[in-house]
């Protein structure tokens, strides 16, 4: 069993950070802000600047101006630009980028060469990352030789030997299959969190944010669009942009009947549905719902969901017809077409047809109303 942690990573501060390539604008002065210790997650599509944001910390980029402190130091302002190898940072690939010539250990003991240890310093270390990523007994191995999943090991292992205040992940787990990018997202989240280091990961999968992240930062088009914890980003999407990117089961039309302290009655062709409103709206505005796969289950006869949580009472209702049907092991996730639009990812334990009618049942705390 590994020690406890001891935060050692930096704190971070981006101050109206702007980055551009010619005419194109990757970063429009973003503010952003993390805490020593803490694993964000960068979360967008291609293009948002998720990457850009990340190489602008790394050194790799230099800023056209805003400042950039790394736990106290300005490391960036426009002007000033201190590069990668004295950050005392540490990233990790999607692919691998390791050294061909060398062994497992030679690999990992690379990235201690410029901190002059000695000998058995140098190999005790290296011994303990490899032995923390579970590779002790493949030290003299060379890449070629190992597996994928094994050598993006051996880049986790160089990564945190060195002991840096900031490991950045550049979509480490894109190349391995569905079973091995769960493995290793577990032995990231752990080992990186035990090091006491400030993460940022780069992804543009959701469901790997969430599982990660002690706060997401929301990039679209350069901009931040939002940060915060995944709870936050999940049930108090500040845009509509953030909503459909972080996952929903589709969007119904509708306009609004009721407005109360923390949420919305939205008429959605004759039928009320409670909803978070997702910003500033008054009664009898158009809206659009966008609804959370988690929000929608197939209700039996007698209004009950099996494998659901009970009912809320006032829980409101849509009627609909089957499309698909997919087998996911727990139970079914249905395809319906509802009056207005289709919802996927209706949850039920037992397998509705394909063309049967059905009501679902849909929760306030998975539908947020856009104007």
């Amino acid at each position: 069993m590994m020690p406890a942690s001891v935060t050692t990573g930096y704190h971070i501060r981006m101050e109206a950070v702007r980055k551009s390539y010619g005419r194109a604008v990757a970063l429009h002065g973003i503010d952003l802000e993390l805490g020593a210790g803490r694993f964000v997650v960068l979360l967008g599509p291609s293009g948002s600047g998720k990457s850009t944001l990340a190489r602008c910390l790394a050194g790799v980029e230099r800023i056209d101006s805003g400042r950039l402190h790394l736990g106290g130091q300005l490391v960036g302002d426009g002007r000033r630009h201190l590069p990668p190898e004295r950050r005392n940072l540490a990233m990790v690939f999607q692919d691998y980028a390791l050294w061909p010539h060398l062994t497992v250990r030679g690999n990992v003991a690379y990235a201690l060469r410029r901190h002059h240890l000695d000998a058995t310093e140098s190999r005790r270390r290296v011994d303990e990352a490899l032995e923390q990523v579970g590779l002790a007994s493949l030290g003299d191995r060379y890449p070629h030789e190992l597996s994928g999943g094994e050598q993006q090991r051996v880049a986790l292992a160089r990564a945190v030997v060195a002991r840096p205040g900031l490991l950045i992940f550049d979509e480490p787990l894109s190349n391995l299959d569905a079973d091995l990018r769960e493995r290793l997202r577990v032995e990231i989240a752990t080992l990186t969190r035990q090091s006491g280091a400030t993460a940022v990961y780069i992804t543009h999968d959701q469901s790997e944010a969430f599982a990660l992240a002690d706060e997401i930062a929301v990039l679209d088009g350069g901009s931040l669009v939002q940060f915060g914890p995944p709870e936050e980003i999940y049930h108090r999407p500040v845009t509509p942009f953030v909503a459909r990117f972080t996952g929903i089961s589709g969007e119904l039309p509708g306009w609004v009947r009721q407005v109360g302290a923390d949420e919305l009655v939205v008429d959605v062709a004759g039928s009320a549905l409670r909803c978070r409103a997702g910003d500033r709206l008054a009664i009898g505005q158009p809206v659009r719902v966008l609804v959370r796969p988690a929000a929608t289950a197939i209700l039996d006869a007698d209004g009950s969901s099996p494998g659901r949580p009970a009912p809320v009472p006032g829980q409101g209702t849509l009627g609909g017809q089957v499309v698909d049907v997919a087998y996911r092991g727990r139970g079914y996730d249905h395809v319906v077409e509802c009056q207005g639009g289709t919802l996927s990812a209706v949850f039920a334990p037992r397998r509705r047809e394909r063309g049967s009618t059905v009501r679902l049942g849909v929760s306030a705390q998975g539908c947020v109303a856009y104007g």
